[in-house]
C-alpha cells in the first residue's frame, strides 16, 4: 500500500523478536558441564526424561540432543512444571531438579557455583543455562543455543547506517 511505504519514511526506530526473527528459532544444545560423580550423558538423558513432558522452547533441543547421542527417555513420575522455574521428577529412582537457579535454590539445592560460573560466561554468548540437580545436590548445567541467522548481522549494520534505533525483544 502506498500509504504505508510514504509513513516508513518517517519510522527512527524498529523493534525486532529475536526467536525466528533474528535467530533461526531452532534452539539447540552447545554446552554441557556435568558436577563431578556425573557424566554428559547423564544430565542430558535425565532432562529429556523429564522434558519430554514440557512444551518449552527449549525442551526441543534437549530432546534432540539426546536423540543424536542414542539416550534413551526413561519413564519419569511425579512430574511437576512450574511455570518459568522448571522441571522435578523423580527417574529410575532419583530426584530431579531441572531449570533456573532460583528453581533449584527455592528447593533446597546448594552448590551450584562452578555451574553458575559457567553459565555466566555462556549468557554472555548469547545462551540459556538450564541447572540440574539429582537427589538434592548440583548435578550440572547444559548450554542451550538458537543461532543468529546468517543474514541478521549484514541486516542489522544496514540498519544503523540508516540511522534508526534498534531494539530486540526476547522473552
Amino acid at each position: 500500500h502506498a500509504e504505508a511505504l510514504q509513513r516508513l519514511e518517517r519510522v527512527d526506530t524498529v523493534v525486532f523478536d529475536k526467536t525466528g526473527t533474528l535467530t533461526e528459532g531452532r534452539p539447540r544444545l552447545v554446552d554441557v558441564l556435568a558436577a563431578p560423580g556425573h557424566t554428559d550423558d547423564d544430565l542430558i538423558g535425565w532432562a529429556a526424561s523429564l522434558e519430554q513432558h514440557s512444551e518449552h522452547p527449549l525442551a526441543a533441543a534437549i530432546l534432540e540432543a539426546a536423540r543424536s547421542r542414542g539416550l534413551e527417555r526413561r519413564p519419569a513420575g511425579d512430574v511437576e512444571i512450574v511455570a518459568g522455574g522448571g522441571l522435578s521428577g523423580r527417574i529410575d529412582g532419583h530426584r530431579l531438579l531441572i531449570g533456573t537457579p532460583a528453581f533449584l535454590t527455592e528447593r533446597g539445592i546448594d552448590g551450584l557455583e562452578a555451574q553458575r560460573h559457567a553459565a555466566e560466561s555462556w549468557q554472555s554468548k548469547g545462551r540459556t543455562a538450564v541447572f540440574i540437580a539429582c537427589d538434592g545436590s548440583a548435578a550440572g548445567v547444559l548450554g542451550i543455543a538458537d543461532p543468529v541467522k546468517a543474514a541478521t548481522p549484514g541486516a542489522i549494520r544496514a540498519l544503523h547506517a540508516l540511522g534508526l534505533r534498534l531494539i530486540m525483544l526476547t522473552g
